[in-house]
């Protein structure tokens, strides 16, 4: 089987590997396990590998790079229009290549994606939109635009879209799925954290405004003057960083708030291991690999309500679904430090829950689909 990737995820190539964001290629060496031949579109850029780049395993791989393109200002805009009929050639290309098409959505290389598939019916397809399908939340035009197209069946046939959750008005190409880190093997016996001395508290992911980083630590910071023991350790990078680190500065907070950069699978996986919570207050999420993985080592999430994330949380039987007010949010985490019954039982619960997504759960689902 020659198996199509069309992706906006930016790639760096050394030697005859092609690296990329681990989460996303650890998922894709799954699918890759299972197909002859693969052809990658999407971007390629010259930068070092970092601690959170991993290489795809496979040894027959066609890669077409592509340009990064926008379509948020006029400039970018107007750019993306002389960049189309490359773009759309290329995916065209590799379309009529493949015996599978694999699409990788919401964003710009999805949007394109969706439309050329169009043109391709008899083609068997699957579609993984790792972002919010809920119709009623706000989101970009482009982000709408492929949830429409993705979810049309005159338009989109012999489709498959995994989503994150299950939603009213999706037709029958829409199909619930999850998402998975950890295998079996890893489901090690581990004690909840008690909760006495010091709370230690774990942000992990980009440190970009969605992700609301500084939400984070404000409620960190709002618990230390209440007079608890706390630490926040930041995990991931992004343009937010020196905003966060001045207001850190500002508020004397350098003893409570430790950034560690973008590390590891094994360093954030012991980072889990010691929290007691982990704070998640992004504004837009499909599903959020932190909050399952670390209720997996029994680390209690503390995340906002978009997505599935109610459903993942049990609508906060697993886990504090935080509302975005610093008073009422407080006043939740409070609640449960007072209450330690509630706060192992939390813990238990989302273990048990989280546990159940292996990966090689997630391997038998794929091979199903392939």
């Amino acid at each position: 089987m020659t198996f199509c990737i069309i992706s906006h995820v930016n790639h760096h190539q050394e030697q005859d590997q092609y690296f990329a964001y681990a989460p996303y290629v650890r998922e894709m060496n799954i699918w890759l396990k299972y197909v002859d031949k693969v052809l990658i579109v999407a971007p390629l850029e010259k930068v070092e590998i970092t601690a959170i780049d991993i290489a795809y395993q496979h040894t027959q791989i066609q890669f077409q790079a592509v340009s990064e393109f926008s379509l948020i200002g006029f400039k970018n805009k107007i750019k993306t229009l002389f960049l189309l009929p490359t773009l759309i050639g290329h995916i065209f290309k590799a379309m009529k290549q493949a015996d599978h098409i694999h699409l990788r959505c919401p964003g710009n290389m999805g949007l394109l994606g969706s439309i050329v598939q169009i043109f391709f019916p008899k083609k068997k397809k699957t579609a993984k939109y790792a972002g919010n399908w809920d119709s009623n939340s706000k989101q970009p035009w482009s982000y709408r635009l492929q949830k429409w197209i993705l979810n049309n069946t005159f338009l989109t046939k012999n489709m498959q879209v995994l989503v994150y959750g299950a939603w009213e008005g999706s037709s029958e190409n829409i199909k619930p799925f999850f998402t998975a880190t950890y295998a079996e093997t890893d489901k090690t016996d581990i004690a909840v954290r008690a909760l006495y001395g010091r709370l230690e508290f774990l942000f992990v992911g980009s440190l970009a405004i969605g992700k609301r980083p500084m939400y984070a630590i404000q409620l960190v910071e709002h618990l230390k003057q209440k007079g608890h023991p706390v630490r926040l350790q930041i995990f991931g990078a992004g343009e937010q960083e020196r905003v966060l680190k001045e207001y850190i500065k500002r508020n004397h907070l350098e003893q409570e708030i430790l950034f560690r950069g973008n590390q590891d699978k094994q360093t954030v996986l012991t980072a889990y291991q010691s929290a007691h919570f982990l704070i998640l207050a992004s504004r837009s999420e499909g599903w959020p690999k932190v909050v399952a993985e670390a209720m997996f080592w029994a680390c209690v999430p503390l995340a906002s309500k978009v997505s599935c994330v109610p459903e993942m949380l049990d609508q906060g039987k697993r886990g504090i679904l935080l509302d975005l007010d610093l008073g009422q949010d407080l006043e939740k985490v409070q609640n449960i430090i007072a209450h330690p019954e509630t706060y192992q039982n939390m813990a238990l619960n989302g273990m048990l829950w989280s546990r159940q997504f292996t990966m090689e759960k997630f391997a038998r689902e794929i091979k199903k689909i392939l």
